[in-house]
Parts: C-alpha cells; structure tokens; sequence
C-alpha cells in the first residue's frame, strides 16, 4: 500500500443515465486520512451509482473526482491506482469454477499476478484457509472476505465497500464489522450499508447520502432524526430514545 495520506475530494458532481432524471444531484465532499466512513441512504437513492463515480466507471455530466490529489474523473485506470471496490454480495458470480486464491489474483494487474500475492492478501483478512476452496462452496461471510482481499490485493490506500453485510448472517456480519475497523487504521474505507449499527461505532465520519450528499459529519453529529429524515424520508421512527428506519 502506497504512503500517501488517502483523501477523496467530488466537486459539484452530477449524473444521469439516458433519458432519467439525475441520480446524482451537484454533490461535493470532501474526506481526508485513514479511518471508516459510513455512507447511509435507501435504496435507489444512488449509493452504487456514486462509488462508479468515484471508480471513473461513469463519466459525470458535471463536476470532477479527485482521488488522493488526482483527478481520476471518468478514467478508471487511473482510479483504480487509487481505490479497489468490493461489491454487493448479489453481484459475485458464485458459478464460477474458481478457488478462493484464483478470484483474488485475477483481480490482479497482469504485472503483479503471483499467488503468493493472493494468499497474502487471503492471509489478511483471516481467509488463508479458504485459499483452494471453490466460491460456490462457501458462505456468504467467506465469500465477503474473499472479495474484500481482492480488494486488498491491489495495495490501493482507498477502498470502497457496498453493502457489505448483506446477505450475511448475523455472526458473520459482526466478524466483518471487526475486520472493516481494523483494515481502516491504515486506510480510507467507504463503506455504505443498511446496518449502521454495526459500523457508527467504529466510523470517524457518517455521510447521509440521498441523490446526492444530505449530510456528513461525525456520527453523533449526523445520526439523527431530521437528517436522517432527510434521506430516507418518514420512515425513520424514535423508539425509547433509538433511531429504527423502518422503510
């Protein structure tokens, strides 16, 4: 992983897909260091649209991305020598005829390809035993883990997370939980997700994100009731003193 301190700067950025109204509204944020950043909205409201975003995969109709300094906007090349993304469990093809070991360095570019490398990585995220397992073999907890050292894999100082916990059962979101708290000491994690319970705790920053940033602070800061309405409309109730979003 490179030395620099990682830092993510979105500028006035706006997208649509053809023919829809925008999925992203003129949003800028700004994120600097290492630490857990917990991206919180419902779905639709255009979480997985902004990490592609970020990633250079979608080029925005205005305003710019910059990742640790550089502007990435629209180029995922140079994006993804800044940030890896680990995506939704839903996404992974478990049918592939593929070892844990060989998902993690084919993710790889081709010049640092080894699977010494790869087991590396598994090492890291407490996987190392899962190296020759088949993906379809696994459980949704071993998977994520598998993905997530994909991600590590690259050395990038950036790594965004979508919707890790789900599809995972409750022990195996815990362990998540506690591997996500850990790997961001050293690196800037972008996480967003439906359980924040789960991660408010460990978050230096909650973003409130609904088409657009509504709201980033500290979590004692953000996590509250008119903000939080804010995004996810009425569905968010008061219950002895919690906050539940219920729809």
């Amino acid at each position: 992983m490179r030395g620099e301190s990682p830092s993510i700067e979105v500028d006035h950025l706006s997208f649509a897909y053809s023919g829809e109204d925008l999925v992203v509204r003129d949003t800028s944020l700004s994120i600097e260091g290492p630490g857990l950043v917990t991206m919180l909205g419902p779905n639709g409201s255009g979480k997985t649209t902004f990490f592609k975003l970020l990633l250079g995969i979608l080029r925005p109709l205005s305003g710019r991305v910059l990742l640790n300094g550089e502007d990435v906007t629209g180029n995922p090349l140079r994006a993804s020598v800044h940030a890896s993304y680990v995506p939704q469990l839903s996404a992974v093809r478990r049918d592939l005829p593929m070892t844990a070991a060989e998902a993690v360095e084919s993710a790889l570019p081709r010049r640092l390809r080894s699977r010494s490398r790869a087991l590396e990585a598994l090492e890291m995220v407490g996987a190392a035993d899962l190296a020759d397992r088949r993906l379809s073999a696994m459980s949704g907890g071993q998977l994520q883990r598998v993905m997530i050292a994909r991600a590590l894999a690259r050395g990038t100082p950036i790594v965004l997370m979508d919707e890790p916990f789900s599809g995972i059962d409750p022990r195996g979101r815990e362990g998540i939980a506690e591997l996500v708290e850990e790997l961001a000491r050293t690196r800037l994690i972008v996480l967003s997700t439906h359980d924040p319970v789960l991660t408010l705790s460990r978050s230096k920053l909650v973003v409130i994100f609904n088409r657009g940033v509504r709201a980033v602070g500290r979590p004692q800061d953000v996590y509250k009731l008119e903000l939080l309405r804010e995004a996810y409309g009425p569905g968010v109730l008061l219950i002895e003193k919690c906050l539940h979003v219920v729809g």
